[in-house]
């Protein structure tokens, strides 16, 4: 069994993500998503979609990049 590197719990299920050339060991998708998503710089919250991005900056949506003085941003939207 391998332990989580968030809660710290032994779990026969743990799997492992590899990013940036680290590995990282998890018992959840949530526990992954606290150690590994980005924060929007304007309300906080995980992106863990596409989110929008200008240049180093990370946001959830363009409202909230606009909110933040970008401009040109735009969410992802269908034909």
């Amino acid at each position: 069994m391998a332990a989580c590197e968030v809660c710290g719990n032994e779990y026969e299920r743990a799997f492992e993500v590899r990013m940036a050339g680290q590995s990282h060991t998890f018992d959840s998708f949530e526990c992954a998503i606290h150690r590994l998503a980005p924060s929007c710089e304007h309300c906080g919250c995980r992106v863990i979609g596409h989110g929008v991005e200008a240049g180093e900056h990370v946001f959830c949506c363009a409202h909230c990049a606009v909110a933040e003085g970008q401009t040109g941003l735009r969410d992802h939207v269908s034909a």
